[in-house]
């Protein structure tokens, strides 16, 4: 991420299908003083006195979370799961409730943590940064499979190690864009139950994104089997840094005592950030209840926008890589039906240093999917992030892709002929 983030500062004019971030033309500055407000006004509305009011705004606060409540409803209202407020904890972005619920489960020697790969690069550094074995279950070019993933239990098994939990994004994945169908989210749970391992469930991009969506694994688990990892920076604002984990899983501590999982991952919490920013929380819980609760609507804009970004960037690629054209270079793409990103074979490798080229000699810059891998792999496909580009610049990026990656095509063929000779 350092050297996207110096390639991007080196060539600004350089259109960049590299950040995974929202799109901030929909921003205005005077609505957080707007939201934070509609949230004072509720504290007053249900009783809190000025005291309290103002205890809640300039005090640390719950460690747990201040909005545990309002977050709950919208949950009910938005992805049908219905957990009471006390098996939510409320973190620092998404990324803090990787970290902890990594920390809670995974504590032995021999835990292991397994991940679909290729994967989002905020759970490989939550692993690296708490010595976490890690295991990647390789997705298939037609997606994830339940095999692939019940193979690696049992190999794990058989070398002494214990699998505890599997990391998974199961709509519009960071970084390969790939969708879980049904049939696999309903025989991932049964898995789980029969192996006794938990789904860390990560989807951000839900509720920006088009269409029907599929329930969450979450909202299927009739067994406590999923801790589902939430996120609202890229649904409501992004620098609030407001994420939260739904750990309704019952546990037992040292002393005997019975509580949720929840309660773990807040005392790991209260030994990592304290609380979560009561400002943050005043902002998205004002834009809940702006939204009468219930985070989707507010996305009706944001989702439609994201969808025919998507569909550009689709439908260019479709344009510069004609069928023939595509078939000659042994290019492809998927086609996700939502989210931020999608994939993109190249027939030679999308290393740093092509990376490089292409920022100075073609002035577009994507991702290489290599960095997705944590154990190798992904050497010949790129990510593109469609999510904060205008529609100009996806028309123009694409063209300047297509003439990188015919350029890069050539040049291996050249490389290869030289080699032989």
């Amino acid at each position: 991420m350092n050297f996207l983030n110096e390639i991007t500062l080196r060539y600004p004019q350089a259109i960049s299908f590299a950040p995974g971030r929202p799109y901030d033309g929909f921003f205005e500055t005077g609505q957080i003083f707007q939201h934070i407000q509609r949230y004072l006004d509720h504290l007053a509305d249900t009783g809190n006195s000025p005291e309290e009011i103002r205890d809640a705004m300039f005090q640390y606060g719950p460690t747990a979370g201040r909005i545990r409540e309002l977050i709950a409803a919208s949950l009910r209202q938005d992805e049908d799961i219905d957990v009471a407020p006390e098996s939510i904890v409320v973190t620092v972005g998404c990324q803090e409730a990787m970290l902890l619920a990594v920390r809670a489960l995974i504590s032995g020697r021999d835990d292991v943590l397994l991940v679909a790969s290729p994967c989002y690069v905020g759970i490989t550094g939550a692993a690296r940064l708490l010595d976490v074995g890690l295991v990647p279950v390789e997705e298939r070019e037609d997606g994830f499979r339940c095999a692939d993933l019940e193979l690696a239990i049992k190999d794990q098994t058989a070398q002494g190690h214990r699998p505890r939990a599997f990391y998974v994004v199961p709509d519009h994945s960071n970084p390969s864009g790939a969708t879980m169908p049904l049939s696999t989210r309903q025989e991932l749970l049964d898995l789980a139950d029969r192996h006794d391992i938990l789904i860390l469930e990560d989807s951000p991009y839900r509720l920006v994104s088009g269409g029907t969506r599929l329930p969450t694994l979450k909202a299927l688990d009739r067994r406590r089997r999923v801790v589902h990892l939430g996120s609202f920076s890229k649904s409501l604002f992004p620098g609030a840094r407001l994420g939260f984990a739904v750990a309704d899983q019952p546990v037992t501590d040292t002393a005997g005592r019975t509580g949720l999982l929840a309660d773990e991952l807040a005392k790991i919490k209260s030994m990592v950030t304290v609380n979560t920013s009561p400002l943050s929380q005043a902002a998205v819980a004002g834009m809940l209840l702006a939204g009468g609760g219930q985070a989707a609507g507010l996305n009706d804009r944001t989702s439609a926008f994201y969808q025919e970004a998507m569909q550009s960037t689709l439908r260019h690629l479709e344009l510069r890589f004609p069928p023939a054209a595509r078939d000659a270079l042994r290019v492809r793409w998927n086609a996700p039906s939502g989210g931020f990103f999608l994939t993109v074979r190249v027939p030679f490798r999308a290393d740093n240093d092509a990376l490089a080229r292409s920022a100075q000699d073609f002035g577009v810059i994507w991702t290489p999917m290599s960095y997705f891998h944590p154990r190798g792999g992904g050497d010949f496909s790129i990510r593109l992030s469609t999510s904060y580009l205008t529609p100009d610049d996806i028309s123009e990026g694409i063209e300047r892709l297509g003439d990188f990656i015919e350029h890069e095509a050539q040049r291996a063929v050249e490389s290869d002929r030289t080699t032989a000779g």
